[in-house]
């Protein structure tokens, strides 16, 4: 296969789709947010990870590929974070999402979405902020169209609309019900933007991450209820910014167990089998 043919496949895969999608959501972003301002952090946080993950995947395969997953990783982290921050913490954050994908990891793939638990760690570390400017909340309200478009569109290639349908609905109720039983001021900020871009940015493409999220339908519904109820918790109790990022990471948790626990229960009735036999 050419290398122009092998491009063209490569991009019109999920993963391919995906930074084609986040590419179109930087380009309308970056001139709201300021592309000065924006640009360095971008750049940083993508070369890191990229040449990281680029010689831990020559280490662990013994052959070079392209960083595409890192790539990703770069992108979602630089979208998060505020672009303010200092060069040194989008790189420690792109470090610490690549590491975390070789350190945390099964058999079969990493437990906790790279940027997602970077951008937690650094919060700790650093201090960080996140305005979740990719999610285009400064834009107008046509950007919300965008938005949903290419999130549904991205949700669908990987067959993740159900968990994304049923997170969407449980997080908005529980904080609907807030409202209504307490301080409406409270939580009025869901609402609004920038939380509420930003919750769809999170829903569409970190939530549905393939590797880390669950495959069947009824374990959608069920890890998508656990990450809107940590959510929810971590906003109500903590107030930390990171509030959906802690929730995705409890639901990565529980979706490693669930598939450590089939796995079991396959061996365990494989072994039960084989000694019936015997």
């Amino acid at each position: 296969m050419s290398t122009s043919a092998a491009i063209r496949r490569f991009f019109r895969t999920p993963k391919g789709l995906l930074i084609i999608i986040l590419i179109i959501l930087v380009a309308l972003a970056a001139p709201k947010e300021g592309i000065a301002l924006v640009a360095p952090g971008l750049a940083n946080a993508v070369l890191v990870a990229g040449l990281l993950d680029l010689l831990m995947l020559r280490l662990t395969r013994n052959t070079w590929e392209f960083p595409s997953g890192a790539l990703l990783t770069g992108l979602l982290i630089a979208m998060i974070l505020t672009p303010q921050e200092p060069w040194y913490v989008t790189s420690c954050t792109s470090a610490i999402a690549i590491a975390s994908k070789y350190i945390f990891r099964t058999r079969s793939a990493n437990v906790f979405n790279p940027a997602a638990l970077a951008v937690v760690a650094t919060f700790y570390l650093f201090d960080t902020g996140q305005n979740w400017w990719g999610a285009l909340p400064e834009i107008p309200l046509v950007a919300l169209a965008v938005l949903f478009a290419t999130g549904i569109f991205i949700a669908d290639r990987v067959n993740k609309i159900p968990l994304v349908l049923i997170f969407l609905g449980a997080y908005f109720v529980l904080f609907t019900l807030a409202a209504y039983l307490s301080d409406p001021a409270k939580v009025s900020e869901i609402f609004r933007a920038p939380d509420l871009q930003a919750v769809l940015f999170f829903a569409f493409f970190i939530l549905t991450d393939p590797p880390t999220s669950p495959v069947k339908y009824p374990d959608q519904l069920v890890c998508g209820v656990i990450v809107a109820l940590v959510s929810f918790a971590i906003f109500e109790w903590v107030g930390a910014a990171y509030y959906l990022l802690a929730g995705v990471l409890v639901g990565n948790i529980w979706e490693a167990w669930h598939r450590w626990y089939l796995i079991s229960r396959r061996r365990q009735s494989s072994d039960v089998n084989g000694q019936v036999v015997a």
